[in-house]
């Protein structure tokens, strides 16, 4: 056993999980009382927006959400009219999801709400600070698997 005992507040899987609660938290209360949806489905919203007709199990893929969670949210922008599902023909286990008019609508104006959450948040930071900051996160990805 460790004689170094574990400060959680400065290990950096625990502090980069609160950063992204956090931000992922403030995001989603733009769009939660707007449009009625949480973070896994505007994950899967997201996810559709940009590849049309991917499968459930690419959503997982993607969005790094376990297959519970998109099974949720896929049921719930289902029943929200937000998102269709259509069987493959070649396999009928599998399902592509495609965003319905009224989900095209509900990305349509939360693209530019994410984007400039996002400009704001980044505004904090100097050019050379969100290079580095975007190839750290690169690198720390690229280890994880």
């Amino acid at each position: 056993m460790s004689k170094s005992p574990l400060v959680l507040e400065n290990f950096l899987p625990y502090r980069l999980s609160v950063m992204t609660n956090r931000i992922s938290g403030a995001l989603s209360r733009h769009y939660a009382e707007r449009f009625g949806i949480g973070i896994p489905e505007w994950r899967v919203i997201a996810n559709l927006g940009r590849h049309p007709g991917i499968t459930a199990n690419e959503v997982v893929e993607r969005a790094a959400m376990d297959k519970v969670t998109v099974s949720r949210a896929v049921a719930a922008l289902e029943k929200k009219k937000l998102v269709e599902r259509r069987r493959d023909d070649g396999d009928k286990r599998k399902a592509q999801l495609t965003l319905s008019k009224a989900g095209e609508k509900v990305y349509g104006e939360i693209v530019p709400l994410a984007l400039g959450f996002e400009r704001d948040l980044l505004a904090m930071l100097t050019a050379e600070e969100r290079t580095v900051l975007d190839r750290v996160i690169g690198k720390l990805t690229k280890t994880a698997y």
